[in-house]
């Protein structure tokens, strides 16, 4: 008889009982990360530039690969999502996201609606 091969790994006797993990050193708060190059920048800019307060309300998507069918898809906050699919239809379709800009409640402000 010929005995079984002896393991390539070597096997570790149990833990009579799980042990605590071990703290790690304290990180320091203050100063450069390490590995980084002196004179070069590693943050953002304190002041970033502000913004002017707009944001966009409203989406047209238009695909028009060639030699395929055109389609469009507009899509509004105020809850406004129409498709099209078709030269004509895509047309109209950019004719009506155009004059939604007029009608929109969340584009119109309270003085454009008291002077309508």
């Amino acid at each position: 008889m010929t005995n079984p091969p002896a393991p390539s790994k070597s096997l570790t006797a149990p833990a009579n009982r799980p042990r605590a993990a071990e703290p790690t050193a304290p990180r320091t708060a203050v100063g450069e990360p390490k590995g980084v190059a002196e004179g070069v920048p590693h943050a953002v800019l304190p002041n970033p530039p502000r913004g002017d307060g707009r944001y966009p309300v409203a989406w047209l998507h238009i695909c028009a690969p060639r030699g395929a069918t055109p389609t469009a898809t507009s899509r509004c906050e105020c809850g406004r999502n129409r498709s099209a699919v078709g030269h004509r239809r895509v047309l109209a379709l950019i004719d009506d996201h155009t004059a939604h800009r007029d009608t929109c409640p969340l584009r119109t402000t309270t003085e454009e609606r008291a002077a309508a």
